[in-house]
């Protein structure tokens, strides 16, 4: 399979740096929960950490853009909206009774589509500013 589009070339690249992010973000999460940290404590500290090299990765690998304090405010507002996201879809899932080492998957699965479709706006939308 030929990617021919920048687009297309894009979205690869976004979902390579999603999967490192994501692994990363799971990882922390249940070696806090390991540690017996409180489930939305773990999730939220796993978030900032996984958010900060995911902002890294996106920028230069994902959309080849220099990193700025203004894509970094994009940035974080996306994932505010996205980490709100995250913490009321995963206390739903475990209000379902789904076991809290599983819960945040289907999590990190929803919220997929929402946050390529907020990033690509952020990273690709030309500044007004100089």
């Amino acid at each position: 399979m030929r990617f021919s589009s920048l687009t297309e070339r894009r979205f690869v690249r976004f979902c390579i740096v999603g999967a490192v992010s994501t692994a990363l973000h799971y990882g922390l999460y249940c070696l806090l929960l390991w540690s017996k940290v409180e489930v939305n404590v773990s999730y939220t500290i796993a978030y900032v950490l996984s958010f900060l090299v995911n902002f890294w990765l996106t920028s230069v690998f994902t959309f080849r853009a220099r990193i700025e304090w203004s894509k970094f405010a994009g940035f974080a507002g996306s994932h505010a909206f996205n980490y709100l996201l995250h913490m009321v879809l995963l206390n739903i899932v475990l209000w379902l009774h789904v076991p809290r080492y599983v819960a945040p998957i289907p999590v990190m699965a929803t919220a997929l589509v929402v946050q390529y479709t907020i990033l690509r706006f952020v990273f690709t939308h030309k500044s007004t500013h100089a």
